[in-house]
């Protein structure tokens, strides 16, 4: 593989991972968050999200050192709403997991033709992440409601 398309794949894998990175923080913080009656289930499923999202990061480092590249030691944006309401957190959710299957597009489009390893990682990542949107998406419908919701 050319210099150059390494050292594109190791920057994207990077980003990968800070974006990872922050669901990590992001998730921990929204568990800690979580008042009410479905408290409960809700910390569990995003403890869950953060427990995956570690794993995540850590295969997208595992990329970057098989490539030669050095892992990134920053984290991805952690912008908050401060709304600690389920629904707004929800919401922040779906525009991190939005971020993430972004991130993992670009990546699918530079390994193209030249890493099947890394083509076949992006496309799982992806269908991973599609499946979270709409696991939050359909969190944030009213009870009865069959269309998606929009942001």
């Amino acid at each position: 593989m050319p210099e150059k398309k390494t050292k594109q794949l190791i920057a994207i894998l990077n980003r990968i991972m800070e974006a990872e990175l922050a669901g990590v923080v992001r998730y921990t913080h929204y568990s800690l968050m979580v008042y009410g009656y479905q408290r409960i289930p809700i910390v569990s499923w995003l403890k869950g999200n953060a427990s995956e999202s570690l794993d995540h990061a850590y295969r997208a480092g595992d990329l970057v050192t098989l490539l030669g590249g050095h892992p990134s030691l920053k984290i991805g944006a952690l912008l908050e709403s401060e709304s600690h309401d389920i629904g707004d957190i929800l919401r922040e959710s779906l525009k991190h997991e939005q971020s993430a299957l972004n991130i993992y597009k670009d990546l699918l489009k530079a390994a193209e033709g030249e890493s099947v390893l890394i083509e076949e990682y992006a496309r799982e990542m992806i269908v991973t992440e599609e499946m979270h949107l709409d696991e939050v998406n359909k969190m944030l419908r009213k009870p009865g409601d069959i269309k998606p919701f929009k942001n």
